[in-house]
């Protein structure tokens, strides 16, 4: 008997409109837009219907009538937001799906920040707010944490350990892993309390990445094929981890593809052979840990380095990213709930890697998300409602304001 951990994250920024320099100081609506690319309202309904509708569907299904399947979600809070302002119908479902007792859903950060790595304060405050959102909304304290982009190395897991966590969820990257697995529980460096899952990143890239390619030697690929890479581990491999972004399904592999079809066949096959899907929590029941990995270095889920270059790995994402979190202090001594909010808002990863100038499959994935026509104009809309957020923190004269908020 294997486990199965299928980890979903959902996730939908609010992305900023074409925010000119002739904006600043006179309109503070940079997400608010009628601009086809940018519409959050338009691009939100859109991935609803081809992907979060269906897909909750199909897991609905799947644990109403499969007794060993169960999945995890990761849920942010902006797309919390957005389901309730945009699709109520849509977070209504979810909630069924997760009153049901066989999802588990993973704390994270609520504006999906890398805010870990720039501002302890800020990272706990939006981990608290999620958490929040989640006990309001679901009835639910998370007990396994999973950060923005699987970012994490050995701070995060003794923050973690700290924290109470029971787990955290990273990426199986073969330069960490070296000789071993990723199909086993492990622990972070120290750790006496926590665990840490591994995404197994070559089974859950067929499905993310692979799956519609036609030049890919194993397209197409069916469920029975799947089933029977997985049957052909060492059979003391039990736990295989496969995380990827919810809209895989839908969105990035069409409908057309037959990627509905593969998921609720593999799935009911998969556990029909005495085998399961599991919760983070029942994994960590049935399997011990194997060993401590050492990450010093962050490691992410992203493009083909694994670290946080998707993000900082050219000089306008420094700049962009810098400028951002060094107004932190100012922004939150105006005690402005609006001002403090759009800042937060800003702290999205998703508008700094819009901002890579990286090339070939990478640059191409980080293309097809952007929704501006070049990383560059994409900078100016971002530097520019950073000059605004600067520009209200001096409205308010921030600088006599006592204590931080």
């Amino acid at each position: 008997m294997r486990d199965i951990v299928l980890y979903l994250q959902m996730h939908q920024p609010k992305r900023i409109r074409p925010y000119s320099i002739f904006d600043i100081g006179e309109r503070h609506d940079y997400f608010d837009s009628y601009d086809q690319h940018t519409d959050n309202r338009v691009i939100f309904n859109k991935v609803a219907h081809k992907s979060y509708h269906p897909m909750i569907a199909l897991l609905k299904r799947l644990v109403d009538d499969v007794p060993n399947f169960s999945v995890n979600l990761g849920l942010s809070g902006v797309f919390l937001e957005q389901c309730e302002e945009y699709d109520p119908a849509l977070l209504r479902a979810i909630k069924e799906l997760v009153a049901t007792g066989k999802v588990e859903l993973a704390a994270e950060t609520y504006f999906h920040s890398l805010a870990f790595f720039y501002s302890q304060f800020e990272f706990e405050k939006q981990v608290a707010m999620h958490t929040e959102a989640l006990e309001r909304h679901f009835g639910i304290t998370p007990t396994v944490f999973r950060n923005t982009e699987l970012a994490y190395n050995n701070d995060l897991g003794r923050w973690a350990e700290e924290s109470g966590y029971k787990a955290v969820l990273t990426e199986g990257w073969d330069p960490v892993l070296n000789w071993r697995s990723s199909h086993y529980l492990y622990a972070p460096m120290n750790a006496t309390k926590t665990a840490l899952f591994l995404k197994d990143y070559r089974l859950s890239d067929d499905l993310a990445f692979r799956f519609s390619n036609r030049q890919w030697t194993e397209w197409p690929l069916t469920f029975e094929k799947y089933k029977n890479w997985i049957d052909a581990l060492p059979e003391e491999e039990k736990l295989i981890n496969l995380f990827m972004d919810f809209e895989t399904f839908g969105e990035h592999q069409w409908a057309d593809t037959g990627i509905f079809d593969f998921v609720e066949d593999f799935f009911r096959s998969w556990c029909a052979s005495d085998n399961r899907a599991v919760t983070f929590t029942e994994a960590l029941a049935a399997h011990p840990v194997h060993d401590a990995i050492d990450m010093p270095g962050t490691v992410t889920w992203a493009d083909n380095e694994r670290d946080l270059s998707a993000w900082t790995g050219n000089a306008m994402q420094q700049e962009a990213v810098n400028a951002l979190y060094s107004l932190e202090d100012s922004v939150l001594r105006t005690g402005d709930d609006e001002l403090i909010r759009d800042w937060r808002l800003l702290q999205t990863s998703d508008h700094l890697y819009y901002l890579s100038t990286k090339w070939f499959d990478d640059g191409n994935v980080h293309a097809y998300f952007s929704p501006y026509s070049s990383p560059y104009d994409g900078f100016l809309c971002y530097l520019n409602a950073i000059r605004d957020i600067r520009y209200r923190v001096f409205e308010h004269g921030e600088r006599g304001l006592p204590g931080r908020g």
